[in-house]
Parts: C-alpha cells; structure tokens; sequence
C-alpha cells in the first residue's frame, strides 16, 4: 500500500466520478470473492465429515501453511509497510507507537479470546470445550476484517489516483490474498466451522473491504488515510501473530511423529515463501 499513497501522480483535490466509484466498489468485491476459492480447490475430505488420521493430518498441513502464511504477511508486509509509512512522514517517536499499536492488537486478542471463554453460559462441558474451539476462528475473522479494511483502502485509494492505477493495484492485492484465504480456511475448519460456513464468514469479511473502498472515496485525500493506516497495519500484525503463534502453534507442536511434524514445518516454510515471493510482484 506504501506503493499507492506514494504516488506521485496523486491529487489529493480530484473529484470522484461515476468510473472511479465503479471500479473502486467492483474491486473491493472482487478481492473480497477470493475467500469462497478454499471451498472449490481444498478437497472435501480436509476438514470435512470424513475421520481419520489421513483427514487430520491434511488439516494440519493446511494449518502449517497458514501459520507460515499469516507469519510471512505481518514480518514481509504489514510491518515493512508501517515502517516506511513512518519514514515517508518524518514522524518523531513514531516507531514507538508502532510498536505500542503490535503490543495492542496482540493483547487485545488474547483478552478477548480470554473473556469470550470465561462468558459462555453453557454447563456442559463438551458443549463448552466445542463452542469455546469455534472463538479462534471469530478471533481470526475479526482480524481479517481489518486486514480486508486495508485492502479496500488501498483499492479505492489507487482507483481515486486512476483508473489505470486500480485495476493493477486490484490485481496485485488478489494475488497477495488468495495463499492467505487459504490459511484462513483451515483456522476455521480446525475452529470446528464446516465448510459452508466456513466460506459463508470468509464472504461475509469481504463487506469490510467494500467499507474501506467506500472510505477512502470519501475522504479524497491520501493524508488521512496514511495516519489511519500507521495504526490499523501493526495492529492487524499483532492480531495476525496471536492467531498464528498462540491459537495454532501449539496444535501443531503436539505432533510427535517426525515424518508429519517435517512436512508441517515444510509447510510452515512454503507459507512464508509464497508471502516473500508475493511481496515482490
């Protein structure tokens, strides 16, 4: 996103029209679609209704990569982007509240995942422990609406610069997203969410992004929404962290069988790849 508000061409004073509002709307959507992708491309039998190890252990290999996805994103993009927004406005003591914004979006993940557990009414204490599975996977759509927010941010933003600017800024954020929808879809199946639901909340975090489109429409100027973005982006980092070194992890380190725990860390590695070769396009 650093790439868009940047850009020199921007006039921050250009009046909206009719083709920037399209374009802005249809490509918030369409990035906001990638989340339905997992259902038609992940077999049915990862996360489905079928048992076994086979099933679970596909699910964890899934989940691996989603953990190196969500590692790569905050450590590659999130948190590179922050910095240089930083740089770029000459912001004294700004670093600090970089840091302070990661501290508060991993803590604030942690308390409300904390409070979500402790407020279940049930008694029963299998009914609990199944409802209390699916609150990773609430945690990790909250998370994406923020991160879907700043898609739609960057998207409308770019489409306010031209036309041209925002079809290939919407190209180069589905690109970014379609991995990291993959890795959300495991969350969810492993937070006990079946596939349809599954797909249905992915969609749903896509009106995120359509509000972020709208957003910087409305404000027609880059200044504004490079003081939202310094504290939204290391927030989202934080948020994304928690998920994946608290909610998933220890999942994963449960596995005491070399050959599964290889490929798991195999896939750890080519979540961070497919980020890192991302970041280049």
């Amino acid at each position: 996103m650093e790439y868009i508000l940047s850009v020199p061409e921007f006039i921050s004073t250009l009046p909206t029209n009719w083709t920037q509002w399209t374009g802005a709307i249809f490509g918030a959507i369409l990035v906001g679609l990638t989340g339905v992708l997992p259902l038609w491309m992940v077999p049915a039998k990862v996360g489905g209704t079928t048992t076994g190890s086979g099933s679970d252990n596909n699910l964890k290999y899934l989940l691996a990569f989603a953990v190196g996805g969500l590692l790569g994103d905050v450590f590659l993009h999130l948190l590179p982007e922050t910095y240089q927004q930083m740089a770029d406005s000459g912001e004294e003591g700004g670093l600090g509240r970089v840091g302070v914004a990661v501290l508060t979006g991993i803590l604030t993940f942690l308390v409300l995942e904390k409070v979500l557990e402790m407020s279940n009414p049930t008694t029963n204490e299998e009914v609990r422990e199944k409802e209390n599975k699916k609150i990773v996977g609430y945690l990790n759509l909250f998370a994406n609406c923020t991160d879907n927010l700043l898609h739609g941010l960057a998207v409308g933003t770019s489409f306010l610069s031209s036309f041209r600017l925002g079809v290939t800024t919407t190209a180069a954020i589905l690109l970014h997203e379609i991995p990291h929808e993959f890795g959300d879809f495991a969350i969810l199946l492993k937070s006990g969410f079946d596939r349809w639901e599954a797909a249905k909340a992915q969609i749903s975090t896509a009106l995120v992004g359509l509000l972020g489109a709208l957003l910087a429409l409305a404000f027609e100027s880059s200044n504004d929404l490079e003081t939202l973005l310094m504290y939204i982006l290391p927030f989202t980092a934080g948020g994304f962290l928690n998920i994946a070194l608290v909610s998933v992890v220890p999942e994963l380190m449960q596995e005491k069988r070399p050959g599964p725990a290889l490929g798991q860390f195999l896939c750890v590695i080519g979540g961070i790849v497919a980020m890192s070769l991302l970041t280049m396009i």
